[in-house]
């Protein structure tokens, strides 16, 4: 039987929305000038733990945002429910903009970056002089990312009740790192913590290290038990029970006014993401020497013009040594 007459108007078919695209798209995305400022304290499974004001807040990242992430570190503006109780879940709308980026990749050729800590003002490589013994090419990849990242390098030498920091210190002395040696003595009694903490007051610093250095051991006196409270139900939200470092977490600094980010230990560091002329900008008396150099020039070929510019008197040659053995730490296996 025919629904409609013999001369049906458009009007006259009803039809069926379709599943998809029934919403009309826009370009125009809310501004939320109403949001509120946070920083992320950590991230697991889609979940963001930030704390705002003095709450910590669990939340997820806006639609809008589309593949742009957040990371430990990051300020961001949030609306929702921002009263941190349980069961409540916020909306991260917006990342500003990174002061810095702490960057690495799983190996010299994985083409894919993850960003590990942002907004961070200074990277503690921590390395033990003995059990396990220093990796130098493995500090060098973490002071090549630090200088890449606009992030300050401090050395934390510990277990130099093992060995004797002097061949170590030697290497990175031209760089003017600043550093900080302990034993396992000062480790156990805080009193290597107190040292540290004096690098640390008003800052923003990224502790990484390979597995056995000491240094959860160090993050744990210098973020005592009272301070955590801050961050108290990060545990209920990964649900792991304690932070096993399996992800960066940052946390109140204790006794003075900063934060400590604590990220999972390390095997490698990969620079695949880093471009070798950016490193120079971490030598201010070797960069204006560069512009004799030739065209994409790699700082260590025969005309380079660093060469002459050393032999001059302008900068001390173990400083150019030093930047050509971070440049070329990308061509070295980390173990050498």
């Amino acid at each position: 039987m025919r629904r409609y007459g013999k001369h049906t108007d458009e009007d006259d078919i009803r039809t069926r929305p379709g599943r998809r695209n029934t919403r009309p798209r826009t370009n125009i995305r809310p501004k939320h000038e109403d949001a509120a400022e946070g920083m992320v304290l950590t991230v697991d499974r889609g979940r963001l733990t930030c704390l705002v004001d003095d709450r910590v807040v669990l939340a997820m990242k806006a639609r809008e945002l589309g593949r742009k992430a957040a990371v430990v570190g990051d300020r961001v503006a949030l609306v929702g429910d921002l009263t941190g109780k349980k069961d409540t879940l916020a909306r991260i709308v917006r990342i500003e903009e990174r002061s810095s980026v702490l960057r690495r990749t799983a190996d010299d050729d994985d083409p894919f970056e993850r960003v590990v800590v942002a907004n961070a003002d200074q990277l503690a490589i921590v390395t033990a002089l003995a059990d396990p013994e220093p990796r130098p090419r493995l500090i060098d990849r973490c002071l090549v990312a630090a200088f890449d990242g606009g992030l300050e390098p401090l050395l934390v030498l510990t277990k130099s009740d093992l060995a004797s920091p002097d061949e170590l210190l030697e290497l990175y002395g031209a760089l003017d790192i600043p550093y900080v040696v302990t034993n396992r003595e000062e480790l156990a009694d805080g009193g290597a913590a107190d040292r540290v903490r004096e690098h640390l007051s008003g800052r923003v610093t990224a502790f990484v290290g390979h597995s056995g250095v000491g240094k959860t051991t160090l993050v744990n006196a210098l973020v005592p038990e009272d301070r955590r409270r801050v961050t108290g139900h990060v545990n209920a939200v990964t649900g792991r029970g304690r932070h096993t470092t399996t992800s960066a977490l940052a946390l109140p600094l204790g006794g003075a006014d900063g934060w400590v980010v604590d990220t999972p230990g390390v095997r490698s560091f990969g620079l695949a993401h880093v471009d070798p002329s950016r490193v120079i900008h971490a030598f201010p008396d070797l960069e204006a020497g560069t512009e004799g150099c030739p065209r994409a020039c790699s700082h260590d070929e025969p005309d380079c013009a660093l060469d002459a510019w050393v032999a001059e008197g302008h900068a001390d040659p173990a400083r150019l040594y030093s930047l050509r053995r971070l440049l070329s730490t990308r061509e070295r296996t980390e173990g050498d």
